[in-house]
């Protein structure tokens, strides 16, 4: 075993560079140190790498090979010195937070319901943990969940220890099997009175040090359930960052929070009502400017709109307005400099010839076939250039 995972909670160690070589790593020349020992971990087991400091050289990636850690830095360290291996702590100490969360619910879930966790993911501000049922009603979610955390308020001891291989008593631990290079002592860790999983990782000492866990929320994936979750600080700032969000409501909305749902449920209501009358409106508008424009006797051959609050709805009537006319139609929609989408219409031969070219003096694309030519424009610059070529 290496230093940090004979003790999770070690943030220094003296070791010796055994080898130094020069690689690429990330299209960069680097290399890869192997240390005597090392409290840094090496991905595995589900749980990502640690970073800190060889020598004072900052550690880009730690990688498990064989028996050996592989340290990628971006500077050469002499074999043979004794250098000073310092972990980047928060980073560990959330990794070992959240494994040890994982581990806790797999092992209830599959203790009370034989939901077996089939694999998990340490993510950057959540992780999951996928399990071999097709669904978790809302109840058992709120049963694991006061399961974990009172668990948790036991403070029960987590303990790694070393198992022979091919031995009776590790066929009795819950395992997903052993790495194809793994030599040596297979690594146990055991949940005092609860779990005892096959595990190469960082952990807790004591579940006490996971604080809380929240589970979060479920999604399905071929037939099983993902479970998502935080454990520990990252609860804590969840915590923070929902009372944050609830501030900032609260000062928007002018209501307190126990009125948030009926305020924006009001608001959400009130703009479907909006959006309606505008679309309506903005119907009749069309209407009105199809009727200005034939208006005039003779009817001038170019009907160019545009207008902000505009949508494809608001041109489609446009050029349905103006069909079967020998008028053309530019109208473009969205912010006066762009982006926004943009439709040319009129006769058949004027827009297979004029379409791309209106499309690339818009910094757009589009398509389109018969009358109607329609597209998405980046830059509304050359507005009157694409304009004065429809003319």
């Amino acid at each position: 075993m290496f230093a940090c995972q004979r003790d999770s909670y070690a943030r220094t160690s003296k070791s010796v560079v055994k080898s130094c070589k020069d690689v690429k790593f990330e299209g960069a020349e680097a290399f890869e140190l192997v240390l005597d020992d090392t409290v840094l971990f090496p991905e595995g087991g589900g749980q990502p790498d640690d970073r800190g400091t060889i020598g004072g050289v900052a550690v880009k990636r730690v990688i498990r090979r064989g028996a050996d850690a592989v340290h990628i830095t971006g500077e050469k360290l002499e074999e043979g010195a004794e250098v000073d291996v310092v972990v980047d702590w928060q980073r560990r100490f959330d990794n070992m937070q959240q494994h040890s969360g994982q581990h806790l619910i797999t092992a209830l879930a599959v203790n009370k319901w034989n939901y077996k966790t089939t694999s998990w993911n340490l993510g950057e501000s959540k992780s999951f943990l996928e399990l071999d049922c097709k669904s978790l009603p809302a109840d058992q979610i709120e049963e694991l969940e006061r399961m974990v955390n009172d668990a948790i308020l036991e403070c029960r001891p987590m303990t790694p220890r070393l198992v022979e291989a091919g031995s009776d008593e590790l066929n009795e631990i819950r395992t997903r099997g052993l790495p194809a290079d793994h030599i040596g002592p297979v690594r146990v860790v055991e949940i005092q009175g609860i779990d005892s999983n096959m595990c190469c990782g960082t952990h807790v000492s004591n579940l006490s040090h996971l604080q809380a866990i929240k589970l979060l929320h479920t999604d399905t994936k071929r037939g099983h359930t993902l479970l998502y979750y935080v454990a520990g600080q990252r609860a804590l700032n969840l915590l923070n960052r929902c009372i944050d969000t609830e501030r900032q409501l609260t000062r928007l909305l002018s209501v307190g929070p126990e009125d948030h749902p009926q305020c924006v449920d009001r608001l959400l209501k009130s703009q479907k009502i909006t959006a309606k009358t505008l679309r309506t409106q903005l119907l009749e508008i069309a209407q009105l400017l199809v009727a200005r424009h034939l208006a005039e006797q003779p009817p001038k051959p170019l009907l160019s709109v545009h207008r902000e609050d505009g949508d494809m709805s608001f041109m489609n009537a446009l050029a349905s307005g103006l069909d079967g006319l020998n008028v053309v139609l530019f109208v473009t929609c969205g912010p006066e400099k762009g982006p926004g989408p943009f439709l040319v219409a009129g006769p058949a031969d004027k827009i297979s010839s004029h379409g791309a070219a209106i499309a690339k003096l818009l910094d757009g694309k589009g398509g389109g076939r018969g009358t109607r030519y329609q597209g998405k424009a980046n830059s509304f610059a050359n507005r009157a250039e694409a304009e004065a070529l429809l003319q």
